[in-house]
Order: structure tokens, then sequence, then C-alpha cells
């Protein structure tokens, strides 16, 4: 195998059996990816075994309890509230995963591009991102959510350029590191381009802190979700999402209606624990030089 090509594959080759072992090992992470896909099949699956109609109202079934046709009873608007969970759990679910991923996406291209690049122009980059960091995410959504009304694709977009910023700094200080291996520092001697030393050397070996990143990121757009709707100035109705609800039961809970805001609330404890278990296992599992 040539210098060349080492570098793309010498991280690859770690991945089958023995990434899987080691991650398996660890039975928190285990856990947490037992309980998203629980969680993926309760809000995508089953609607199609339990349906219910969240979108109009039924004034004659309001604030029921727990029992009987409505397993977790319902609101104040006569939503099945079990089946309102799946509801708005398929939004928190797929805003959270998509903004998630797609601010990895942006901060692993600024960060490679900015720890490649090196001098004034990592500089600029840089202080972009110290500039970003440095005003909270949630005021930027709160004030992005008061001037417009985000639907579902809209926040996974506001959601993905304001938690970018993380990932790219450290996709930067891996690529670093990677840009003066071996392998890169041949490829850039017989003349291989810049695009091509990134995209087939620096981004494949970094491969291990992309996906730790989007693990987490998955976890905090999750968060992020809940905190704007919980403001209610998320997904406007009937759409709704864990953080919607949460908002809508609050005042019903000092009545005695727990089955309002008790499910959604444990919801995002869960899946938020769950997504960062998992990137705990997979930070481990890929972390063979610190290893005994």
């Amino acid at each position: 195998m040539s210098v060349q090509s080492a570098g793309r594959w010498g991280l690859v080759a770690q991945f089958p059996a023995p990434l899987v072992a080691r991650f398996a090992r660890n039975r928190l992470a285990v856990g947490g990816l037992v309980v998203v896909a629980l969680f993926l099949l309760f809000c995508f699956v089953g609607p199609l075994l339990y349906s219910t109609d969240q979108t109009h109202t039924d004034l004659t079934q309001v604030n029921l309890g727990p029992g009987g046709s409505h397993w977790l009873g319902t609101d104040a608007v006569g939503h099945d509230e079990l089946g309102r969970l799946m509801y708005g759990g398929k939004v928190s679910l797929l805003v959270g995963l998509a903004a998630g991923v797609l601010a990895t996406v942006i901060g692993t291209v600024w960060g490679s591009v900015a720890g490649y690049a090196g001098g004034w122009v990592d500089a600029v980059m840089m202080r972009v991102v110290d500039a970003g960091i440095a005003i909270p995410a949630l005021f930027i959504l709160l004030v992005v959510s008061a001037i417009t009304t985000p639907d579902t694709g809209g926040l996974i977009v506001i959601l993905g350029l304001v938690s970018w910023l993380v990932p790219s700094r450290l996709v930067r200080a891996e690529t670093l590191t990677l840009k003066s291996r071996d392998y890169v520092l041949t490829l850039r001697a017989i003349g291989g381009s810049h695009s091509r030393a990134i995209t087939r050397h620096i981004l494949p070996n970094s491969v291990s802190t992309i996906v730790v990143a989007a693990t987490f990121q998955v976890a905090d757009a999750i968060l992020l979700v809940a905190y704007v709707s919980y403001l209610g100035l998320g997904v406007q109705p009937p759409a709704t999402d864990w953080g919607g609800m949460l908002s809508a039961g609050l005042t019903a809970a000092y009545s005695g209606r727990w089955w309002l805001i008790v499910p959604p609330g444990l919801a995002i404890i869960l899946v938020v624990c769950a997504f960062n278990a998992i990137g705990d296992g997979l930070r481990d599992a890929f972390d063979v030089k610190g290893r005994g």
C-alpha cells in the first residue's frame, strides 16, 4: 500500500469489529442506543399502530385522565396525549437529527479549510467562530423566532446555522495535526491539490471526531428546540414538539393534570441523555491511544 493511500485507509481499517466491540463494552452507551432506537420506533412507527387525529379539536373529550380509549389522557382541546407525544416526538427527533447533521457538515467544512489553510485565513475564520460562540445560541434563536414564524424546515436551518461553531473548532484542531502527516506532505510534494488533500486524507482521518461531534450536536439541537418551543416560538399549532407540549401543559399541571407535562418532559430527558451516552461511548471506542 502506498504512503498516499495509507493515510486514507489507516483509520477506516479500525472500523468493523474492534470498534463495535469497544462500543459494546460500554453498557451505558449501548443502553443509550437502545433508548434512541425505541423512541424512533415509538415516534415513526407508533402512529401507524395507534392512529389519532392531531389536527382537529374535540371539545367533548377535553382534559380526560389516562385510561379507556385514551391511554395518556387528552389535552385542553381534546387531542389524544399519547398520539400527540408520538407526533411531537417525530418533529423533535427529525429537527434534532437534521439540525445536528447540518451543523456538523458546516462545522466540518469550515474547520477543515481553516486548519489546512493556516496563516491569516485560519486567523480570520476562527475569529468569526470566536465571535459566534460569544453570542448565546438561545438568544439568536429567540431573536430569529420573534422576527419570523419558523416551520420544521426553518427550525432545522436556523439550528444548523447557530450550532456549527463547536464542531468547526474540533475539526480544525484535528486538521492542524493531520496536515503535517507524511501522507499529506507526500501528496503535496507530488503536486496533489489542496481539495484532494482535504477530501481524501484530512476528512477520512477526522471521521472519529466528526461522528462524535455529530452525536452531541443532535442532543444539543433537541434541547434547543425544546427551549424555543417552550417559550412559544417554535413550530406553530396544530404542529407541535415535546417543548411545545411542555409549554401547553404547564398551567394544567398545577391543576393535577400531570399527564400533560410528565411524558414530554421525560421523553426529552431520556433522548438527550441517550445521545450524550452514545457520544461518550463512541469517543471511548475511537480513542485507541487513550487505552491502557
